[in-house]
């Protein structure tokens, strides 16, 4: 067995302190080491960690994910459709609960067949982790090389391959929120493109805007192609963890996240991450058009949701519904001048701007040019 301990000294050597991950049995030890001596944030959801670690390589982080391999299906969209095309790298460790000829629960049974496969057909380098140290310590190096040109790495973990690492008490959080404004007035039903034309005339050299995968990014590519703007595809709901994952490891920053209704929806466990770990240089705005628009237009169940509700009660410090683009305005521009995690909501009318074209550059060009302006 690995000592543990070490294991994870040799992975901060290389330059590995941020940790987002879902408990697994197999992978307990490496966790507790991760929540004693390093920067570990604990997802709802292996999706949900595996884009918290891409928003912290983009601040330059080398982000490591640990998840059971129940847990690699979850992973599945934002690794195929956030780390392939960005080229964004993770390291990550995955439990091989149901292994072939060892007794394990029936749901494992299937996955632990397939593992391995899905790690092919994703085309993502991995190997087996050896229980044997030094053997080990050869294979992060050989991992870390693929890092190094931006490909992401896993080790598939078979049972007791780490030695105990107990875990150190842990402080909870209690994050509150202090602001929730409800409905009041008729909404102004703005435009898309109206509603992000405002919010982009609002940003400065200080400011990074994540947009949401859809018409959303692309309207804001249209209107202004800036280097301080990511315009995400594909990884339907990752968003705001990608944008979590920047704001806790660029605290310098200020991180403005735009996102749809239906993308929200998606993966909404992400409301209660953000909220617990709480960045105060984080705004999170919802634009709610009721509609799946890139899609053909169909409706979201978002008019039988309180959104604004739901971020109070996930710890967001603010959380207002915007009626206006005067009120967004204000509200943006008190949040910049107090800072603190706040959610905007905002209800905007269907459809977008006739002719949308699409960004000219690749998606792993955006990407680079980010983490210029970001280390700039």
């Amino acid at each position: 067995m690995i000592n543990t301990k070490m294991f994870g000294e040799e992975l901060k050597k290389m330059g590995f302190h941020f940790f987002s991950g879902v408990p697994c049995s197999f992978l307990k030890n490496l966790i507790n080491y991760a929540i004693n001596d390093c920067d570990y944030v604990a997802a709802t959801n292996e999706g949900e960690a595996v884009a918290i670690a891409a928003g912290a390589y983009l601040a330059g982080e080398k982000p490591v994910v640990l998840m059971q391999n129940s847990g690699l299906t979850n992973a599945v969209s934002p690794l195929v459709s956030l780390n392939y095309p960005f080229r964004i790298p993770v390291l990550g460790f995955v439990s091989l609960r149901g292994e072939p000829g060892i007794p394990d629960e029936p749901q494992h049974e299937l996955m632990g067949r397939i593992t391995t496969k899905m790690l092919d057909l994703m085309e993502i380098k991995w190997e087996y982790l050896s229980a044997d140290f030094e053997q080990a310590k050869n294979q992060l190096v050989r991992a870390h090389s693929y890092i190094e040109r931006d490909q992401t790495f896993f080790f598939v973990v078979k049972k007791n391959t780490f030695e105990k690492e107990p875990l150190k008490d842990q402080k909870q959080r209690s994050n509150l929120n202090v602001l929730k404004v409800g409905k009041t007035k008729d909404d102004q039903l703005p435009t898309r493109i109206e509603t992000l034309k405002r919010i982009n005339s609002l940003k400065d050299n200080n400011t990074i805007q994540l947009a949401t995968t859809g018409k959303t990014g692309r309207e804001l590519y249209e209107i202004e192609d800036a280097p301080n703007n990511l315009y995400m595809v594909g990884s339907m709901g990752c968003v705001s963890s990608l944008g979590l994952g920047l704001a806790l490891a660029k605290n310098d920053k200020d991180i403005v996240v735009i996102e749809g209704d239906g993308a929200l929806l998606m993966r909404m466990g992400s409301l209660a991450t953000n909220g617990y770990y709480a960045p105060k240089n984080m705004l999170h705005i919802l634009l709610d058009n009721n509609t799946h628009d890139s899609t053909g237009g169909q409706s979201t169940v978002s008019h039988n949701v309180n959104f604004v509700d739901i971020a109070a009660a996930c710890g967001y410090s603010k959380s207002i519904y915007v009626h206006n683009l005067e009120e967004l305005e204000s509200c943006i521009k008190d949040w910049k001048r107090e800072k603190s995690l706040t959610f905007l909501y905002m209800k905007i009318a269907k459809g977008s701007k006739e002719g949308l074209g699409r960004p000219k550059m690749k998606p792993y060009e955006v990407k680079e040019r980010l983490k210029v302006f970001l280390h700039d």
